[in-house]
């Protein structure tokens, strides 16, 4: 089975282009930035995650999602490869979007947004605001502790 479920915030606004062809077929490509739920000493906060939406899901994307919002997707893992301009293998790991919803409201996202500090650095943007309506979780607890 090859199922992904993301919860995380738009690095940027979603890049859209479209195919070539009698019917061009939008393709956006976002990245979500989303928390790690335990980090060591000296790791980032957070994954960076590529994610490719095709066709309407992609036309969606490019309508209604924004830098910093909160989205979560369900997709499918998909990895690709290809010999670049030198002869050196590339691989590229991707989820390709098959559900996208927002996962705030749109006044909590203009309150984040407009109160959110200048970013210098992807890591800093990605940091999410702790009041955005979610549960907390506690971090003290280990994995060893829980039931399943």
């Amino acid at each position: 089975m090859n199922k992904v479920i993301l919860m995380g915030r738009l690095v940027r606004d979603p890049e859209v282009r479209y195919s070539q062809g009698n019917e061009p077929l939008a393709v956006a490509r976002y990245t979500l930035a989303v928390n790690r739920r335990f980090k060591r000493q000296g790791e980032q906060d957070a994954d960076f995650i590529g994610c490719v939406a095709f066709g309407k899901a992609g036309e969606f994307a490019e309508k209604y999602f924004k830098k910093g919002q909160m989205v979560s997707i369900i997709g499918r893992l998909q990895v690709r490869s290809w010999d670049d301009n030198e002869g050196k293998k590339r691989w590229s790991t991707d989820v390709v979007v098959e559900e996208q919803y927002f996962a705030e409201s749109k006044a909590s996202f203009e309150s984040h947004r407009d109160s959110a500090p200048v970013a210098t650095t992807n890591a800093t943007a990605a940091q999410a605001n702790s009041s955005d309506g979610f549960y907390p979780v506690d971090e003290s607890i280990e994995d060893d502790d829980l039931p399943f």
